[in-house]
C-alpha cells in the first residue's frame, strides 16, 4: 500500500499519481467551469515557504485534490475557484512546512519502505507506455527525482501520523460520555422521509396552459400510483418530476414537518408507508405527488443508532483540530511568502 499522503490525482499528460507527484485536466468544457491559464502550468513559482519554491504544478495538484471533477471539465467551477484556489494554497505551504520539520527533526523513511511506494505507485498506470509519458512529462524520465517525491510524500504521512492520527483517536466510551452530555443535540423533530414528482406552472400561463398543466398532473398521478417501489417512483420522478430532488429520485430524506407545506403534511399524515398520495395542490397551480418511506415521530436518538457515525465525526473534529494547531506552530516562526 502507498502511504495515506499519496492521494491520487491525475497528472498533467495522463493517468493517475500521487497527490505529492503531480495532477492533471482535460475533457469537455462548460460555462460554469472556468478554463483559465491555471490549468496549463508552467513551473512558474507561486510561493516560497522558508526559502523553497513552491510552483503552479505544486497549485494545480492540490486544487485538483479538493475538486477532482474540474478534470472531466477542464476547469473549476467559477463561483468556487477563488476558494478552491485559496484552500490549496494553504494545503500545499501546510505540507512542505511539515516536510521541513520532519528534516529538522531527522526523520527517514526506510530505503525499502520508498522502493516499495514507487513499485505501488507505478501500477496505477494503465500501461508501461502511459508511465513512460508520465515520467518525461513530469520528470524529464528521471527515476531519481520520482523517487525524492514519493520519499517527500511518505515523509510528511510519517510526520502526520505521529503528530496528528495517533493523537486524533476516539473510543466508543468518548463518544458514549458526549452523547450523554448532551442530549440536547440528540433529540429529532417529527420529520417524514418520501419521494415526490412536482409539476410546476409555466410563467405567467394562461387559462388554457393552466388546464393543461392540471390534465398533465392527472396523467403524472396515474403513472405514480401504477409504480410498486422506491425505484419505480424514483425513476419517475427522475423523468418527469420539475423540482430539484428530481436528480436524487425524488427523495426528500428526512424533512421536518415544520418546514414542509400544510397540504403536503395533511397528505403524509394520513398516510402509510410505501403509499402514493392523491395530487396535491400546495401552492396555486402547482402539484405534487408523494410516496411516503417513513414518518419519524419527535424524541431522543438511541446511542445505538448514533455511535459510528458520531465516533466518526467525533475523530474527525479532533484530527481538524490537531492539524489547524500543528499548522499554527510551524508557520509561527515560518516566512511564508505567496508570489
Amino acid at each position: 500500500m502507498l502511504a495515506a499522503g499519496l492521494l491520487f490525482a491525475f497528472s498533467l499528460a495522463t493517468a493517475q499519481v500521487a497527490s505529492h507527484v503531480s495532477t492533471t485536466a482535460d475533457a469537455s468544457n462548460s460555462s460554469h467551469f472556468s478554463t483559465t491559464p491555471a490549468l496549463q502550468p508552467v513551473g512558474r513559482p507561486v510561493a516560497r515557504v522558508n526559502g523553497a519554491v513552491l510552483t503552479d504544478r505544486d497549485l494545480l495538484r492540490e486544487m485538483f485534490n479538493i475538486f477532482p471533477y474540474a478534470r472531466l471539465h477542464n476547469g473549476f467551477p467559477q463561483a468556487m475557484e477563488a476558494d478552491i484556489r485559496a484552500g490549496a494554497m494553504k494545503m500545499m505551504v501546510f505540507e512542505e512546512l511539515v516536510y521541513q520539520q520532519a528534516k529538522r527533526n531527522n526523520m527517514t523513511v526506510p530505503p525499502e519502505q520508498v522502493t516499495r511506494g514507487m513499485t505501488e505507485f507505478r501500477k496505477k498506470f494503465d500501461s508501461p507506455q502511459e508511465y513512460r509519458d508520465f515520467m518525461k512529462e513530469e520528470f524529464h524520465g528521471s527515476q531519481q527525482l520520482l523517487q525524492t517525491k514519493v520519499e517527500r510524500s511518505l515523509l510528511i504521512d510519517k510526520y502526520l501520523k505521529l503528530k496528528v492520527a495517533d493523537r486524533s483517536s476516539v473510543t466508543m466510551a468518548d463518544a458514549k460520555t458526549y452523547f450523554d452530555q448532551h442530549q440536547d443535540r440528540f433529540q429529532i423533530t417529527e420529520s417524514f422521509s418520501f419521494q415526490s414528482i412536482t409539476l410546476l406552472p409555466p410563467p405567467n400561463a394562461t387559462a388554457s396552459q393552466l388546464k393543461e398543466e392540471r390534465k398533465r398532473a392527472e396523467d403524472a398521478l396515474k403513472e405514480a400510483k401504477a409504480t410498486k417501489n422506491y425505484e419505480e417512483f424514483g425513476v419517475l420522478a427522475e423523468k418527469i418530476s420539475e423540482d430539484d430532488f428530481r436528480v436524487m429520485m425524488g427523495d426528500h430524506k428526512a424533512a421536518d414537518r415544520s418546514k414542509l407545506p400544510p397540504a403536503v403534511v395533511n397528505a403524509l399524515t394520513a398516510m402509510q408507508p410505501d403509499q402514493v398520495s392523491d395530487l396535491i395542490e400546495f401552492d396555486k397551480n402547482t402539484y405534487t405527488v408523494v410516496r411516503l418511506n417513513a414518518h419519524i415521530p419527535q424524541g431522543t436518538m438511541k446511542f445505538d443508532d448514533v455511535k459510528d457515525s458520531l465516533r466518526t465525526q467525533m475523530q474527525k473534529n479532533k484530527t481538524e483540530e490537531l492539524r489547524r494547531d500543528l499548522d499554527a506552530r510551524l508557520r509561527k516562526n515560518a516566512k511564508v511568502e505567496e508570489l
